[in-house]
């Protein structure tokens, strides 16, 4: 007998679309078993039952094993030797079918009763488990869908562990279901074969019986035939029994190995994360938007596929392409209504996800051992990023060492791993960048840390501030005479020290920068601030407590710009006393992220610089200067930018001199 097909037991408690996809083909095979064995349970029962007519029912069941080989099974459909065998079965029955005569006890014991028993028994227990199966399959859904909705600010211990043990009771009782489902189905491919031959080989001898007496039908020929297709139903049915066992053995097993696995969230004391990984598959709940604020979460399964995150309804054959992640950003987020979410970005939760993808966008993937790449890249960048507790220990944490600094310090942000030696190669950008400059990627606010020296370079205070100008108290602040408050959310995302302030350039490349280090170290979070402008200063302030974090004094300001292409990014140079350089003066660039109003905040800081510049207009001109600003303007491909110099603040007015030096800019 040819191989039997078998569904993967291993694979239940994964239950992966493939799985359940191969699960259906075996839904199919068992409802063709079902029909076909219906249709000759009949035949046969007709042979039993009616004498008059048992040449008929004889010939009908010869007929029904000739189409054997018609029928369209999804399994075992091109098994020739059943096929073969069932044809000189059919032959020999046809034959016979003229000179039968009653043999109501002979055939109940040795045809009627192994059909009946597989049609009774072993084709109502595969229906019943069918039922029982998803039944467990829709209560392990729902239970999966109530945890989701768990919301992680307002935890409620009770809820969580009556919804946690419903998913670890649900999720046990589909896998075991499954489990079984999946053997009964495995041993209906054994059975199907032994109701079909048993009845048949109980049929034939219960003829030679009756015929013993020099039957010409029944030859020796015939006989050897019979003592054959009877070994192989032994052989069968001790393959059977044994895989039975073996399925059996499995399944306890994994049962033992399985349970810590059904709750949600495994300990991962006993199941450590594994961070080194380039490929990961699983169901994942994406957010589907339905309206202008509803949305709804679908469950699918997802899988990255190369430098793609591929996506598959259960059921489907295969998975359709969801997005290309090759440098993409992730991060994780909060969310209201579900757990662990993460938001993956591209450039135009659960860790495991957020490091694979990671890694899939540093195209890790296409070397030849990409594990062993990932955890260097992994450590490398824990051991770049870790935290320290004030201002000058993060810098001194981040300082490289002059003869070691890493190639990748300088790496394009759209650039691949295999492209940047390369890149590095045909660049020469020491002339911007001072060399060996630590880069600061969170804001490190006086509120927060003892920093005198900055907080009186910058003349801030640890005192909230009202960003739209409006006294919160007696005394009154430094800005609430300034006639320009605009008000900006923006995201920080790194700044460095930079040798050169005369050109946008100097910008771009601090951005250029920032970004790369971000994406190597892995970094996604961001601190959002509410930025501040007036005619005096530009503030950092924080949107829960309205505290100041920094202060920029705006004579300080002496370049801004947006990115070239992203015109959510946008940076400014602040020139201040001290800082590494030998000189007294030294300049720092700070690179922001916006709302798409990159343009915006540069134009509202240059009308803040206009406004110092002419702080003797009156409050009329000044006001018709604001109105001026807020006409859109036209902005050149190669990104906006201003560079203001000293001779500016000599200007006493704004004639057309000055008008059309501002469009120039």
């Amino acid at each position: 007998m040819p191989g039997i097909d078998k569904l993967p037991i291993e694979e239940t408690l994964e239950d992966s679309p493939q799985t359940r996809s191969l699960l259906g083909v075996f839904e199919e095979d068992a409802t063709a078993i079902s029909n076909y064995m219906n249709q000759l349970y009949q035949a046969m029962r007709r042979i039993y039952d009616a004498q008059n007519e048992l040449s008929a029912a004889t010939h009908l069941t010869s007929k029904l094993l000739k189409e054997y080989e018609k029928q369209r099974f999804p399994l075992g459909g091109d098994d020739e030797v059943m096929s073969s065998t069932l044809q000189q079965f059919s032959k020999v029955i046809d034959e016979l079918s003229s000179c039968h005569a009653v043999l109501s006890t002979q055939l109940a014991d040795a045809m009627m009763f192994p059909i009946t028993q597989f049609k009774e028994r072993d084709l109502k227990e595969i229906l019943t488990l069918k039922e029982v199966f998803q039944i467990a399959s829709n209560d392990h859904d729902a239970a999966i869908n109530r945890y989701s909705r768990l919301s992680k600010k307002r935890e409620n211990d009770k809820v969580k562990y009556e919804v946690t043990e419903d998913v670890y009771t649900s999720r046990k009782k589909q896998h075991q279901t499954m489990m079984h489902y999946f053997c009964a189905l495995n041993t209906l491919q054994y059975k199907k074969k032994i109701a079909l031959l048993e009845p048949l080989l109980g049929y034939m001898q219960a003829q030679i019986s009756f015929f013993k007496m020099g039957s010409e039908n029944l030859n020796e020929q015939l006989e050897e035939f019979l003592t054959n297709i009877g070994t192989s139903v032994q052989n069968v049915r001790r393959e059977m029994d044994s895989d039975v066992e073996t399925m059996q053995q499995t399944i306890e097993d994994l049962e033992v190995a399985s349970d810590p696995l059904y709750v949600p969230d495994p300990d991962p004391t006993k199941f450590p994360v594994n961070r080194n990984l380039t490929r990961k598959a699983g169901y994942l709940n994406a957010r589907n938007k339905t309206g202008l604020v509803s949305s709804t979460w679908d469950r699918q399964f997802y899988f990255t596929q190369g430098g793609n995150l591929m996506s598959q309804a259960r059921g489907d054959v295969a998975g359709g392409l969801a997005m290309d992640i090759d440098n993409c950003s992730v991060m994780a987020v909060d969310c209201e209504d579900r757990r662990y979410c993460f938001q993956i970005t591209s450039f135009d939760g659960k860790k495991l996800w957020i490091c694979t993808i990671n890694n899939i966008s540093k195209q890790i993937y296409l070397s030849e051992n990409p594990e062993e790449i990932a955890a260097r890249v992994n450590q490398s960048a824990l051991e770049a990023v870790t935290p320290s507790p004030s201002f000058q220990q993060r810098h001194e944490s981040l300082r490289p060492a002059a003869q070691s600094r890493p190639p990748t310090a300088r790496t394009s942000s759209s650039g691949s791993l295999g492209s940047e030696s390369t890149n590095l190669a045909a660049l020469s950008l020491d002339s911007l960048v001072a060399p060996d400059t630590p880069i600061q990627f969170d804001i490190i606010s006086p509120v927060c840390e003892d920093q005198p020296g900055q907080a009186k370079a910058f003349g801030q205070g640890g005192r909230r501030t009202n960003p739209f100008g409006e006294s919160g108290g007696g005394t009154k602040s430094e800005t609430e005479d300034s006639i320009l408050h605009q008000l900006f959310i923006v995201r920080f995302l790194g700044s460095m020290e930079v040798k050169s302030d005369d050109s946008p350039d100097v910008v771009y490349e601090t951005m250029r920068q920032i970004l790369a280090a971000r994406a190597i170290h892995n970094i996604f979070r961001m601190t959002e601030s509410h930025l501040l402008v007036t005619c005096d200063c530009l503030k950092l302030i924080d949107p829960q407590t309205q505290v100041t974090r920094l202060t920029f004094p705006l004579p300080c300001v002496v370049l801004y710009a947006t990115h070239q292409e992203n015109k959510r990014l946008f940076g400014f140079v602040l020139r201040t006393s001290g800082g590494r350089s030998e000189s007294n003066l030294s300049s720092v660039c700070y690179i922001f992220e916006s709302n798409n109003e990159g343009e915006k905040i540069c134009d509202s800081v240059g009308l803040a610089k206009q406004i110092a510049l002419h702080a003797e207009l009156d409050l009329e001109e000044q006001s018709r200067l604001i109105a001026a600003s807020s006409r859109p303007n036209q902005a050149s491909s190669e990104g906006q930018f201003v560079v203001l110099s000293s001779s500016q603040s000599e200007e006493s007015d704004l004639g057309e001199e000055g008008k059309k030096r501002e469009s120039e800019a």
